[in-house]
């Protein structure tokens, strides 16, 4: 597996954990457990974000 197909499998992964985490922040009932998902959703989300750049800043086909 290249490395560009590493980036593209975390960056998935990531993106599907964000939207559980999501899911999960609406469906909770306690106040202070939809604020720790919502935080941990927001924190998956920005780390897919950044292995995005990353793999384009390596030279992923994205950028060709």
């Amino acid at each position: 597996m290249s490395i560009e197909d590493e980036y593209r499998v975390l960056v998935r992964e990531l993106q599907v954990r964000a939207r559980e985490l999501g899911e999960a922040a609406e469906r909770a009932t306690d106040p202070e457990q939809r604020r720790r998902l919502r935080a941990k959703a927001r924190r998956a989300e920005e780390q897919s974000q950044r292995s995005g750049r990353m793999n384009l800043q390596s030279g992923g086909p994205s950028s060709q």
